[in-house]
Order: structure tokens, then C-alpha cells, then sequence
């Protein structure tokens, strides 16, 4: 399947259950220490649903259809600042793409459409936030460009 099959559109009220079903993909590897599968499904579901509910001024979120129209993907971005410039950055709150599509290319049209769109919005950085264990994402991520601009550190308090 090439790139020009997928067609991006902005998010519409009946794609809520299809992105809310690509939640679980953000958990299917090791997480952290000090992360439970639980709390990251529910911190990420409540505020994607947010943001589907309250379509916040700086918040966009968009959808990956193939030539048949079915939904395959997205991408949700929300225009930031820069801690150090204070310039416009693009975000990227979340990427995914259905299981069945993963490896045809969704990926790299929707981070071609963040990118795209942060260009056309003057932004200075597309960022991005990575779970260490998601070695996919981080392969996909590096090879289109990225890499690590800051790094997060933690540690459990028990």
C-alpha cells in the first residue's frame, strides 16, 4: 500500500470510539518503573477524551482513512511553547495506527502531516514524548528525524 492511499482529516464526533480503541497500543510494551498498564490506560483515555469533548483552541487531532475510507490512524497535536524560546512548537500528544495497518506507512503520513502543519503554523519544533520501551516508535521517530531534545527522568516515591 503506498502513502498517497491515505487521505488526513480533521477528527469528526463519530471517530471518538475508534481512537479511544487505539488506547490499549500505547501499552504493548515494557513500561517504566513505577507504571502500571492500568493508570497509563486511564491517564491517556481521560485526556484524549478531553480533548474529543472540549476541542480546546490548541488542540487537533486527526485521522489517517484509506482508500476504502476506514479510519487507520491518528495523530493529535496541540500547539505549545517553547520552554527556552517562548516560540510556537508543535506537539505531538499522540500517534497510532491500527494494528492491522501498522508497518503500511500510516505512521510516517501522519508525522508528515504534524510535521506539515507545524511548518505551515510557524512553529519553531515538532516535539514529541516517547515511553522508553516503545523501541518501535522510537526506530520509526528516529528515522524520520527526531531525537532527544530533553530527556524526563523519574523515580517511584514508595
Amino acid at each position: 500500500m503506498s502513502d498517497s492511499t491515505f487521505l488526513i482529516r480533521l477528527a469528526e464526533s463519530d471517530d471518538d470510539d475508534f481512537i479511544l480503541g487505539l488506547v490499549p497500543r500505547f501499552i504493548n510494551f515494557p513500561l517504566p518503573n513505577g507504571r502500571t498498564r492500568t493508570d497509563c490506560l486511564k491517564g491517556i483515555e481521560a485526556d484524549l477524551v478531553k480533548h474529543l469533548d472540549e476541542q480546546p483552541s490548541n488542540s487537533y487531532i486527526f485521522v489517517a482513512e484509506n482508500e476504502d475510507g476506514d479510519a487507520v490512524g491518528f495523530v493529535h497535536i496541540q500547539k505549545t511553547k517553547d520552554f527556552f524560546t517562548h516560540r510556537d512548537n508543535c506537539h505531538i500528544s499522540d500517534i497510532a495506527v491500527a494494528e492491522a495497518f501498522e508497518g503500511a506507512g500510516v505512521g510516517r503520513v501522519l508525522l508528515d502531516h504534524a510535521y506539515s502543519w507545524a511548518k505551515e503554523h510557524r512553529c519553531q519544533f515538532v516535539t514529541l514524548a516517547v515511553l522508553p520501551g516503545n523501541e518501535n516508535a522510537q526506530r520509526l521517530y528516529r528515522n524520520y528525524g527526531f531525537d532527544t531534545d530533553l530527556m524526563r527522568m523519574a523515580k517511584p516515591v514508595r
